[in-house]
């Protein structure tokens, strides 16, 4: 496969529990790319868990959410300017599409993908996931949790559309296949 049929950044999105960070790794694997979770380069950057940061308010978490997408765009231009070919794959966080600044970054800089899943699956994932760790994550503690999640699913998954270069159904693909169909997409259907 020629290596210029693959964007040299491709920028993953999607709802909390759509398989970015699985789907990312695989589809790095797949065509010998560097992946890289925005979620690890915000903890790396402000030393604290982004998880923590949304605890200290919304803003706080999505300022450390632009700051980390912006050095993380530099880095990787700077890296494709000395002539590193290899494609970037940056798995964000499931409400970086609220964070107009840092989603507009990333748009001019790469190809946006939405892994797509429905309300009742997310949530569904989001609970398991809880179950393990003894808490829903910070955005979800409200009054009426489901209801919270099912409006921001729906609110959000518009701006994923709006803002998608490609879709990909992540309902019940493994990271595998999903990377393998963004791959035929990329190679079958872009210009």
């Amino acid at each position: 496969m020629e290596g210029n049929l693959i964007p040299s950044l491709l920028i993953l999105v999607g709802p909390k529990h759509s398989g970015k960070t699985s789907t990312g790794k695989a589809l790095a694997s797949l065509i010998s790319g560097i992946f890289i979770d925005l979620d690890d380069e915000i903890a790396r950057r402000s030393g604290t868990a982004p998880r923590e940061l949304f605890r200290q308010g919304e803003s706080v978490f999505r300022n450390a959410e632009l700051e980390a997408a912006k050095g993380l765009l530099e880095f990787i231009n700077m890296n494709h300017e000395a002539d590193d070919t290899k494609p970037y794959i940056i798995a964000t966080g499931g409400g970086i599409v609220d964070n107009g600044e840092a989603m507009s970054l990333l748009k001019q800089g790469g190809l946006i993908i939405y892994l797509e899943i429905t309300s009742q699956t997310a949530w569904k994932r989001i609970l398991h996931s809880a179950e393990r760790t003894g808490e829903l994550p910070p955005f979800l503690k409200t009054e009426d949790p489901e209801k919270t999640h099912r409006s921001l699913h729906e609110r959000r998954a518009l701006l994923y559309k709006d803002m998608a270069d490609l879709i990909i159904d992540a309902e019940q693909e493994p990271p595998e296949a999903r990377a393998r169909e963004i791959l035929h997409q990329l190679t079958h259907k872009m210009p």
